[in-house]
């Protein structure tokens, strides 16, 4: 469920806005200006990682104080900042695929939530999937943080056995990010 809602907040409402800022005609009206176009998607993306990060410790202080869920709440407060960071990367790239906010909120509705609850394991075991499935399931980054969340607070393992997936979401962050700001810069031109 964590990874559902900051997955929703993240890459849904990310790419909305700034797509809203391209249909508007605001967004040209930024890029005129003195600021980079980097700062420009930073700071369009600031304010959904500080509602992700509220979502997050309300969601944790909820598990650890209410459900007695064990683990290492600063582990899993480092791995949830990254997928934070990776779900983001996501909405910034539906951002510069799509032109209008329906098409944004589409993308990311039927490309990002439906596979999200179906094939990262949160609903259905990964094990149990066709093998073309589980290939489709490697690519989600939901799939990897469910994996090290289900490690760190359900079995409560040291984090030196959620390394892999520590690795996989750090590498889409960077895949994600890079082609994210090479699109954005490409289009607007």
């Amino acid at each position: 469920v964590m990874g559902l809602i900051l997955m929703l907040i993240c890459a849904m409402m990310t790419s909305i806005s700034i797509v809203r800022e391209k249909e508007t005609g605001t967004m040209e009206v930024l890029l005129v200006s003195p600021v980079k176009p980097l700062f420009i998607i930073l700071a369009k993306a600031v304010p959904y990682f500080v509602l992700s990060f509220v979502n997050l410790t309300t969601i944790l202080l909820l598990s650890v104080y209410v459900l007695d869920v064990p683990g290492s709440l600063f582990w899993l407060v480092v791995v949830s900042l990254l997928f934070i960071f990776v779900s983001l990367a996501l909405g910034l790239l539906i951002s510069t695929v799509t032109r209008t906010q329906v098409a944004a909120m589409l993308v990311s509705g039927l490309m990002l939530m439906m596979p999200t609850m179906l094939l990262s394991g949160m609903i259905f075991p990964i094990e149990s999937m066709p093998v073309i499935l589980q290939a489709i399931s490697a690519v989600l980054p939901a799939r990897w943080y469910i994996q090290a969340v289900r490690k760190l607070m359900i079995e409560g393992v040291d984090v030196s056995l959620v390394l892999m997936e520590v690795g996989i979401l750090a590498t889409m962050a960077v895949l994600l990010i890079t082609v994210s700001f090479k699109k954005f810069k490409h289009r607007l031109e």
